[in-house]
């Protein structure tokens, strides 16, 4: 399914379930890959807000600011995703944020 359907199913199905995280997560994952980093911004802090622990939410932002040269930002984001991979555990996206952070310090 490309980028425009899937955005317009999540769209839809959030009509139905606003309050579902894991469809605004993956509204603003389908709209970060079509390129769309306004929605992708909102509805991906739309997950946050309900799942603050959500490392890969906070990953995304984190890339959405490093696209639009907000290096604060993306750091800040960056370093709370390194937060949350460790304390879940999750070794390969805390060596994704560790790399970020050591390229933002260039």
């Amino acid at each position: 399914m490309d980028t425009a359907a899937l955005i317009a199913k999540y769209e839809g199905l959030l009509k139905q379930r606003p309050d579902d995280e894991l469809l605004h997560f993956s509204l603003g994952k389908a709209c970060f890959d079509a390129g769309r980093l306004d929605d992708a911004e909102e509805q991906l802090y739309a997950a946050l807000e309900k799942k603050p622990d959500w490392m890969i939410v906070t990953m995304l932002l984190a890339k959405i600011a490093l696209q639009r040269h907000d290096k604060a930002g993306a750091k800040a984001l960056y370093e709370k995703g390194l937060e949350l991979a460790i304390a879940q555990e999750h070794d390969g996206p805390a060596e994704e944020c560790r790399a970020a952070l050591a390229a933002l310090q260039t």
